[in-house]
C-alpha cells in the first residue's frame, strides 16, 4: 500500500481502508503523480487504496482511474441524460427500500454508501435517505416479503450491500431463510473488489448459514481490477450453495473493445466467476461522456464470439423502464 504509516492490523480490517479512502483531487494527483484540474461535484469522488493501488501512476489514461476520476464533462447538459433514467423514484405502496420491477423477483435498497465512487454510477442522483432500507423497521419488509407469495427471489443492492455490518446482514439472512417460497437471494457487490478483505470471517459465517441459493454478482468492468488479492479472498466464498457471476457496464476508454472484454472473461473464469450482462450505459446525467452505441456493443459481442466460448460471452443488455425483463440484443 502507499499508505504505510498505519500498523498492519488497522490496514486489514476494511473499515480502516474505507476511513482513510482519497476523497479529495489534491491527493488523487498526488499519489498518482498527475496533474488534474480542480473540480467540484455533486458526486464526490471516494477510492479506497486497495483499488487506488491497481491504477498505474503518471497514466490518466488508465482504465481504472477513468472510472472514478471526475471531470468536467460531468456538467454537460446532454438531451435524455436525466436524474432518475430507470424510473426508480415513482412513489410506490411498497414498504420502504423495497422496489419491484419485474415477477417473481423484489429489489431491497439495502444501502445508501459504497466503497467507491464510479462516475458512470445510474444511481447517483437517488434519494438514498427517503428510499432505503431502514435499519430499524427491517422488520415490515421482511413481513411484506413472507406476506407475498409470488416472490421467488430477494436481491441487495444500493449503494453496496455488503457496506453493512455483517451481524445486520446474518439477521436479514436467517430471516429469510425462514421463508419458504424464497428460493433465491442475490447480492449485487463491488466491495471485494474494491477492498478484497471485506471477505473476512464475519461474512463468510453468515454466508455458511443461508440456507437458500446464494448469488453473488460483483461489478467488475476491466481485467485489471482482478489482481491476485483480489481472486484470494473472492475464492473464499465459492461454495456449494453460492453462485458467482460479473456485471460490466461497456464505457468508453474503458472497455469497448473485444480485446479487453476476452481478457476481461478470461480472468473472471480463472476466478470462478461467470460473465453475465454486459450493460449499456443507463443514461443518468452527467456520464454521457462513457456512453457506446448499441451497435458497436454488438459489434464486440461478435468479435467475443470467435474469440471465446459461449459460456464466457455475456449477455448485451439495456434496462428500459417499463419491460418485463431487461431488453436483450440478439446479433
Amino acid at each position: 500500500m502507499r499508505v504505510s504509516t498505519q500498523s498492519k492490523s488497522f490496514q486489514q480490517d476494511w473499515r480502516w481502508h474505507l476511513k482513510n479512502a482519497v476523497r479529495d483531487l489534491n491527493r488523487l494527483a498526488n499519489e498518482l503523480e498527475i496533474s488534474l484540474s480542480d473540480f467540484k461535484s455533486d458526486f464526490p469522488l471516494l477510492v479506497p487504496f486497495p483499488y487506488l493501488n491497481r491504477i498505474k501512476k503518471g497514466d490518466l489514461n488508465d482504465p481504472l482511474l477513468l472510472q472514478v476520476l471526475p471531470t468536467v464533462e460531468e456538467n454537460n447538459e446532454v438531451p435524455g441524460y436525466i436524474l432518475d433514467p430507470l424510473q426508480e423514484q415513482k412513489p410506490t405502496n411498497l414498504p420502504k427500500g423495497l422496489i419491484q420491477k419485474y415477477r417473481r423477483r423484489a429489489l431491497i435498497v439495502a444501502a445508501a454508501a459504497c466503497s467507491i465512487n464510479c462516475r458512470y454510477c445510474f444511481r447517483r442522483h437517488f434519494p438514498y435517505d427517503r428510499s432505503r432500507l431502514n435499519q430499524e423497521k427491517w422488520h415490515d419488509l421482511i413481513q411484506h416479503v413472507n406476506s407475498d407469495k409470488s416472490l421467488r427471489e430477494i436481491i441487495f443492492s444500493g449503494g453496496d450491500p455488503l457496506i453493512l455490518p455483517d451481524k445486520f446482514l446474518e439477521d436479514l439472512i436467517l430471516s429469510l431463510n425462514r421463508i419458504a417460497h424464497i428460493n433465491t437471494i442475490r447480492i449485487h457487490t463491488r466491495l471485494p473488489v474494491v477492498i478484497p478483505n471485506r471477505i473476512n470471517p464475519e461474512l463468510i459465517s453468515w454466508v455458511k448459514k443461508c440456507r437458500k441459493k446464494l448469488v453473488f454478482v460483483f461489478h467488475i468492468n476491466h481485467p485489471n481490477e482482478i489482481n491476485d488479492e483480489v481472486q484470494e479472498y473472492l475464492s473464499k466464498i465459492k461454495l456449494e450453495h453460492t453462485v458467482l457471476l460479473n456485471q460490466s457496464v461497456l464505457l468508453k476508454r474503458v472497455n469497448d473493445s473485444s480485446k479487453v472484454l476476452t481478457l476481461l472473461s478470461e480472468k473472471l473464469f480463472e476466478t470462478g466467476i461467470l460473465p453475465y450482462y454486459l450493460h449499456l450505459l443507463d443514461p443518468v446525467k452527467g456520464t454521457a461522456h462513457f456512453s457506446v452505441a448499441a451497435s458497436k456493443g454488438m459489434e464486440i459481442i461478435k468479435e467475443l464470439k470467435g474469440q471465446l466460448p459461449g459460456y464466457l460471452i455475456p449477455r448485451l443488455a439495456q434496462e428500459i423502464p417499463g419491460l418485463d425483463s431487461k431488453h436483450t440484443f440478439f446479433y
